[in-house]
């Protein structure tokens, strides 16, 4: 089943996330040697990895550039906002 065309702010279209986008999905990542898990979304996971390989690295290295800089945000909070504000950049 394809998902649904959704009008957009601008009278653009797009495609709705599917339901499943919303879920959260437990990945783990190898920070500073040690292993640690992350949930996000899939589509943040899917957003991540591109980000990762357009910038020629691993999500492990992303995701230690982000950790290094995050303070006392959660890792995952850190992503999803990293995520959002290089979209919003476009």
């Amino acid at each position: 089943m394809q998902p649904r065309p959704m009008r957009r702010q601008g009278g653009s279209t797009g495609t709705a996330a599917t339901m499943s986008d919303g879920r959260p999905a437990k990945r783990s990542l190898t920070l500073k040697g040690h292993r640690t898990s992350v949930s996000l979304e899939d589509v943040f996971w899917r957003a991540f990895r591109d980000i990762a390989a357009a910038e020629g690295t691993t999500i492990n290295g992303l995701a230690a550039e982000i950790d290094a800089g995050r303070g006392d945000v959660g890792l995952a909070s850190a992503i999803r906002v990293f995520v959002l504000r290089r979209f919003m950049n476009r």
